[in-house]
């Protein structure tokens, strides 16, 4: 559903980086969001014959207005199951999770997506994916329940419709009680699509058809998902390459790389993200960027798992468009796109210099490059006049900021800064630290006592 715009909201006397065409940048400006849209930035004072009686003003002294971050790959049913496994490998991670997701329902779904998605608010993210893959046969509408989460909290949602096939008896990874027949999931995901993707602009909601993994799903299903997507007009997403693991599994099983499955069973175009691709060979780098398909790049998780690290600076000198996502909570407990953005420039430089990923590209992967991985690049991701009134304002005034005169490096840099406030469409949803459209402590007892019944149901 294409969300109303709040009351109009004048933001002034803030540093902005605007991550524009140009890369315009002010020490002191504005940013005007009327009816759910940016009308006006700059530097000084806005312009009064654009501003309406009754705007919301806000004092923005001190801060630095940018974009709100896109969060391009995550799993919000795993709130309920952090820090299980945690030195665990992916492999060994999967196999101990999967008995304990296998009994998730749509309430548990429901809770862990308010517990995630006000925490992404938090660290600046407005807007997010997520890939839910696990769809036990008596848990109840999953996807409308983190859809609902997602209009309460507040944030543009592009949940994936995931799926598995290939259980454990087929040679998959998954146990045989957590995937699904192909008709069941060509069903279930046409149906998704046709109750809840909105496709007009400004859409609070769209949805991406998504198989899991190459080993946790048939060549047949990776083929038909992938017509079922481009005959709806939607997004393909899965993972890929993320671990050594899944290369051999791939060599042994298809006698392919990932790459070269994937592009053998239809899933090449500008319609397709891959979730991590760490583990890319030269020609895969080059098909990435031939087929225009982009990349979700999770450092934290592919670090909590000793996956590897991705070759960032290859693919973005490719001319790969590189998103940042979040991944699991499960393997990433902090769930914080600002961590994302921040350690994708620290693993880049350390594996390949000090000039590999510098401080703006690191946020445009954070803003704009995550916009258009989910095809938005129009609407979302810029500080620009006709955009989406989508914005974070970081308070660097604090002591742990003093002194850091460039405010793009404080924040890419620095300690993560709190949040003077966070718009979505612009309904403002973080004010001072604080999320306003969900009581976080409430949301937080409902947490544990979820997880406390999902573990117990697991045995």
């Amino acid at each position: 559903m294409t969300a109303g715009g709040g009351g109009a909201v004048l933001i002034e006397n803030c540093a902005i980086a605007t991550v524009d065409d140009r890369a315009a940048e002010y020490a002191s400006g504005h940013v005007l969001l009327i009816g759910g849209r940016i009308t006006a930035v700059g530097a000084g004072p806005c312009d009064p014959a654009l501003v309406p009686d009754g705007v919301d003003r806000v004092d923005g002294t001190g801060c630095l207005a940018t974009p709100g971050l896109v969060n391009t790959h995550h799993h919000l049913y795993q709130w309920l199951t952090r820090g299980l496994a945690a030195d665990a490998t992916l492999f060994e991670w999967l196999t101990a999770s999967y008995p304990v997701w296998a009994g998730i329902d749509a309430d548990d779904v429901r809770t862990a997506a308010l517990g995630g998605l006000a925490h992404l608010a938090l660290g600046g993210c407005t807007t997010t994916t997520d890939h839910h893959y696990v769809v036990p046969a008596d848990a109840g509408d999953v996807f409308a329940a983190e859809i609902s989460a997602a209009a309460t909290v507040g944030l543009r949602f592009h949940p994936c419709r995931g799926s598995m096939d290939l259980g454990r008896s087929a040679g998959g990874l998954p146990p045989d009680s957590v995937v699904e027949g192909i008709d069941a999931i060509l069903a279930g995901t046409a149906e998704v699509i046709d109750r809840h993707h909105d496709a007009t602009p400004g859409s609070m909601c769209r949805i991406a058809v998504a198989p899991c993994s190459p080993f946790s799903v048939t060549g047949d299903l990776l083929r038909a998902s992938a017509d079922l997507a481009r005959e709806r007009g939607v997004r393909l997403h899965t993972h890929l390459a993320e671990t050594d693991d899944e290369e051999a599994f791939c060599r042994e099983r298809f006698g392919s790389t990932p790459m070269q499955y994937m592009e053998s069973v239809g899933w090449t175009g500008p319609d397709v993200w891959f979730a991590h691709t760490v583990h890319l060979d030269d020609p895969a780098i080059a098909a990435m960027a031939s087929g225009g398909m982009a990349a979700a790049h999770c450092p934290v998780s592919n670090g909590r798992l000793g996956a590897g690290i991705a070759r960032v600076p290859d693919m973005l000198a490719a001319g790969v468009t590189v998103g940042l996502g979040v991944d699991g909570a499960a393997s990433n407990e902090s769930g914080v796109l600002w961590e994302e953005m921040r350690q994708a420039l620290l693993l880049a430089r350390a594996t390949r210099g000090p000039r590999a990923v510098d401080v703006r590209t690191a946020l445009r992967m954070a803003t704009a490059e995550g916009a258009r991985t989910l095809g938005r690049q129009d609407e979302i991701g810029r500080l620009a006049p006709g955009y989406l009134a989508d914005v974070a304002l970081w308070r660097l005034d604090t002591p742990a900021h003093a002194g850091i005169d460039d405010p793009v490096a404080a924040l890419v840099l620095g300690s993560r800064p709190p949040m003077a406030g966070v718009w979505v469409h612009g309904r403002r949803v973080v004010a001072d630290g604080r999320v306003i459209t969900v009581d976080a402590e409430a949301v937080a007892r409902d947490v544990v006592a979820a997880r406390r019944r999902l573990l117990a149901k697991a045995g």
